[in-house]
């Protein structure tokens, strides 16, 4: 049982290294708390292993990869909405950014950014292969461990590179980076043909039409702007 929970940690940490679940924790880690972020993956990890695990010994059939790619789209689009409608809410233009959601509401979005991300996954559709062949709690248990194990790595990451980067530019990228998992999410479900850089390229389209409408917007907001006229001089 421990090499099956070694060789699934292994496996599953190795395949988070550089996923989209691993650039999502450190997206999160750079407009949350480190732990409310380590705490929502940790919830995350031990409901998809369990179902992967499941589906693996019991079933040995995949969920419908297609209904829950354009779900989690759904999901990151409105995270990443939510996320950049904060950064550029206010209506200056100071450095000072937004007061983050409360602990409970990170949690959740945590959470369910997690799961949906992760049902049909890569790491899921390995975790459920090992289980069918070995013990599919051994496997549940490496799995989770692997995973949040990747997800602390780059929780860390993240906190490290948000102390020098302001607080307005990283919510922004954040946002921007939602959009772009959005898309690259779609790809990867209905047009699996492409890949690599065009794959990247075509997923850049999201967060970059955004970004040019977020620039155009608030340009012709301050063009619309009244100028403060200088008083007149009393006779």
């Amino acid at each position: 049982m421990i090499a099956t929970i070694l060789l699934s940690f292994g496996v599953i940490f190795l395949a988070e290294l550089g996923d989209k679940s691993q650039l999502m924790a450190l997206t999160f880690s750079l407009r949350y708390r480190w732990w409310v972020v380590l705490a929502g993956i940790s919830v995350a990890s031990v409901a998809v292993n369990l179902i992967a695990a499941g589906v693996g010994h019991f079933l040995g059939t995949a969920l419908p990869a297609g209904a829950i790619a354009v779900v989690t789209a759904l999901t990151l689009l409105a995270v990443g909405v939510w996320t950049l409608r904060d950064a550029l809410g206010s209506a200056d233009d100071t450095e000072t950014a937004p007061e983050p959601p409360s602990t409970r509401n990170a949690f959740l979005v945590v959470i369910s950014a997690f799961m949906l991300a992760e049902l049909g996954d890569r790491t899921m559709f390995a975790a459920a292969a090992l289980a069918s062949n070995n013990s599919w709690l051994a496997v549940w248990i490496g799995s989770v461990a692997g995973m949040v194990a990747a997800g602390g790595l780059a929780i860390l990451v993240g906190k490290f590179a948000g102390k020098h980067l302001p607080e307005r530019g990283i919510a922004i990228a954040s946002g921007l980076l939602f959009l772009f998992f959005a898309g690259k999410t779609l790809l990867d479900a209905f047009v699996p043909g492409v890949d690599g850089i065009a794959a990247v390229a075509l997923a850049l389209l999201a967060p970059a039409l955004t970004g040019a409408g977020v620039l155009a917007w608030r340009f012709s907001r301050r063009e619309r702007e009244p100028v403060d006229q200088p008083a007149k001089a009393l006779p």
